[in-house]
């Protein structure tokens, strides 16, 4: 129903729907050469999984209710190609509504409607959100009834599902890694060819229709923000459900509660009710302040935001509103699934759990906001680095980055350590020990509080792009300077609402990963019947395991920038190549060839993406395999395990810290150069405004490339490990 209102909408005259379409043509193409791309790379993947389980010489954890490795091979395949499927259609779903949401958008702001404009462009997002969110539920959901429908419905199989639900978390990060690196390849190898020539070389404004970039810029936003972006936080909540599923089946076993589904559904609960919450929050989004009447007697153009409040606090209201409505849901979800007789404060424990996931969630979008927002220090730092020169403007970019990581990382430390010890003082003990058994669950109930508002998140994420698109749309069909100003104003806040999924996204990706490093270890025990509680760092190929984990992490990020480099250059030199054969271009006479760029770059990031995806999915692997041989011949039989996991850790940790780098001075130095733009140190075309696109131009592969893709390669890696489990077991015969 929300989806027909937004495309009832007014779409703009004849111009703004002919650009439009342009958009809606290049992005659709790209995406369809994309995911053929994929497939087939996910086809080879899915085959090798198959063969993995099907050979393996471990003792299953389906021996209990007699699973063949046969039958376990074809279910994590099954369960990796839904997983892939609903991954790249969480893509695709995002892509598809952003362009055609930012022509709507657009007609809003040229009738000088800045409520309106502001209104579509975030329930647009909230519809993607809440199709993401709906494929995750569903999919997980379906699984799970399938395999109670061919195995049946006793009590020893429930437990035993979600360790055969991780190849739908394996194909989902595989998906998402490619179309976020991909996606992120292509929207700033466009942009930083269209800006160097652009607004550097030939001195015309942003998006301006002489520029042959144009179009290719525009539709990165789309390919990298939206479709990157979705598949992004569709593999973050289902690598948290499935490990928070295995976790909570654990530890209702340990804790002798006869019928652990209740804590295994716990987190998909969550997200069900995500989708309500979230919705509510938009829903009650309304701009304040007083409504811009045009003066047809002014000759000279007015601002119609001056007497609005700032967009990123009307956005912020409706969060808190959604966060607000997700503390009391957690609290009743809390008390109707995870209360137990015999630890009757339990489900309050874990409660107080979730309520840290909220707050963490809450305090990483107020770090993000100061960090990257140009109304806070930092920015404007970067901003009076650039009146003396571009090399000072790169120096306080970089010192912004740095400084960025210390605050997002003791919070998210804070919440994992009070959770845990929390929920060890949940009152649910071990049957066979009287130890407690609830520390680990609480870590993955905090993480389902982070995320419990992920669709709103998700919707002020993709509020970033469909401004950035109307904006280009009002700048190329001539549109009034008034409806430019709605959207420059909207698009500075869809920066900041980028940059704080990007945070929120790591945070979770933080949580998720130690959930799944803690699922993995228990997979080995369900495996090989063998207590694997702690990683040896004194052992010399365990510590060098860990630090190969960290340097794999630099090495992807230099081959994803590298990535950029690449296609940048081959876009330099065919936007020169039309200036040179085209001199009419900048008078208007001649038109741009823009089709040849989107070709370029479609081509281009295709052909990058393919060796940082090889290393991400042959890394651990190798590492595993390697270390597995050196143990059997030195009579150290696990080591091969210990060492996979000492490389999960470091490459976490490292990646973690370098996303938030990447991800908030990449953010901070766009929004620098947007201060200028907005009249600093002499505006557009000054000297400082030189500077500071040159900073962007820096950021822009920091924060739409590399670190964005570092989301998804903590989390991929991960998964890798948990369906290649198998390979890194000790042989049994």
């Amino acid at each position: 129903m929300e989806l027909n209102k937004l495309l009832a909408k007014d779409e703009g005259d004849a111009k703004s729907r002919a650009i439009s379409q342009c958009i809606r043509s290049g992005a659709e193409g790209y995406l369809s050469t994309q995911y053929n791309t994929i497939a087939k790379m996910a086809g080879s993947v899915g085959i090798l999984l198959f063969f993995i389980f099907l050979f393996r010489s471990a003792t299953p954890p389906g021996d209990a209710f007699k699973v063949t490795n046969l039958e376990y091979s074809l279910i994590t395949l099954i369960a990796f190609c839904v997983g892939a499927l609903f991954s790249a259609a969480s893509g695709y779903v995002g892509m598809w509504l952003a362009v055609r949401v930012n022509s709507r958008v657009a007609a809003a702001a040229a009738k000088i409607n800045y409520s309106d404009a502001l209104i579509l462009a975030l329930k647009g997002g909230l519809v993607s959100g809440t199709l993401v969110v709906c494929f995750c539920v569903l999919g997980l959901t379906f699984l799970f009834c399938f395999l109670h429908l061919y195995f049946g419905s006793e009590s020893y199989v429930t437990p035993k599902i979600p360790n055969m639900l991780v190849g739908y978390g394996f194909g989902a990060s595989l998906v998402a890694l490619f179309a976020q690196l991909g996606g992120g390849i292509y929207t700033k190898a466009a942009d930083v060819g269209a800006d160097m020539v652009g607004k550097i070389e030939n001195n015309i404004p942003e998006d301006d229709p002489r520029n042959p970039a144009v179009i290719a810029d525009l539709v990165g936003d789309n390919v990298g923000d939206c479709a990157g972006r979705g598949a992004d936080l569709f593999e973050s909540i289902t690598g948290e459900i499935l490990g928070a599923m295995i976790l909570g089946v654990q530890c209702a076993i340990d804790a002798g509660i006869s019928n652990p589904v209740t804590f295994m559904f716990f987190p998909v609960m969550v997200h069900a009710f995500d989708i309500v919450i979230s919705s509510l929050g938009v829903a009650l989004v309304r701009p304040r302040g007083t409504k811009h009447v045009i003066d047809p007697e002014k000759p000279e153009p007015d601002d119609p935001t001056a007497t609005m409040e700032d967009p990123l606090v009307t956005l912020e209201r409706g969060y808190n509103i959604s966060l607000g409505c997700a503390m009391v849901v957690l609290g009743c979800l809390c008390r109707w699934l995870l209360h137990h007789e015999d630890a009757p404060n339990a489900w309050l424990r874990f409660y107080f759990c979730a309520l840290s996931g909220v707050v963490t969630a809450f305090l990483f979008v107020q770090f993000t906001k100061y960090y990257t927002d140009y109304n806070y220090q930092p920015v404007k730092k970067i901003a009076s680095a650039s009146l003396t020169g571009h090399g000072t403007n790169v120096i306080a970019g970089l010192a912004v980055g740095f400084e960025s990581t210390f605050l997002p990382t003791i919070t998210v430390g804070s919440t994992m350590i009070f959770a845990y010890h929390m929920g060890q003082s949940s009152g649910l003990k071990d049957l066979k020990t009287g130890a407690p058994v609830g520390g680990l669950f609480g870590t993955a109930v905090a993480t389902m509080g982070m995320l419990s508002t992920a669709v709103y998140v998700l919707a002020m994420d993709t509020f970033g792009p469909i401004t950035d698109n109307a904006g280009g749309i009002v700048e190329m069909s001539e549109q009034s300077e008034q409806a430019r100003i709605i959207t420059d104003r909207l698009d500075a806040v869809g920066n900041v609402t980028k940059a704080t999924t990007k945070g929120y996204s790591i945070g979770a990706a933080f949580l998720a990963s130690f959930l799944l490093l803690r699922a993995f270890l228990d997979l080995v025990e369900e495996f090989t019947g063998e207590t694997t509680s702690t990683i040896n760092l004194t052992i010399p190929e365990v510590y060098v395991s860990g630090m190969f984990g960290a340097a794999l992490i630099f090495l992807f990020s230099g081959m994803a920038m590298t990535a950029v480099g690449r296609a940048a250059q081959e876009v330099v030199k065919e936007v020169r190549h039309q200036f040179e054969m085209k001199p009419g271009i900048m008078d208007r006479t001649e038109t741009p060839d823009y089709e040849r760029c989107v070709a370029i770059v479609t081509a281009a990031s295709l052909k990058e993406m393919v060796r940082p995806g090889v290393l991400a999915i042959g890394g651990p692997i190798l590492i595993g395999v390697v270390f597995r041989i050196v143990g059997a011949y030195t009579g150290r039989p696990m080591l091969g395990i210990q060492c996979v996991a000492s490389m999960l850790l470091f490459s976490t940790s490292t990646g973690v810290l370098g996303a938030l780098f990447l991800n908030n001075a990449g953010g901070a130095w766009d929004n620098a150069k947007k201060y200028v733009e907005a009249g600093f140190a002499g505006g557009k075309g000054s000297l400082a405004h030189q500077a500071s696109v040159t900073g962007d131009t820096v950021g822009d592969p920091c924060k739409d490339t590399a670190g964005p893709s570092l989301h998804v390669l903590i989390k991929l890696l991960s998964t890798i490990t948990l369906v290649a489990c198998p390979l890194f077991l000790p042989h049994r015969s």
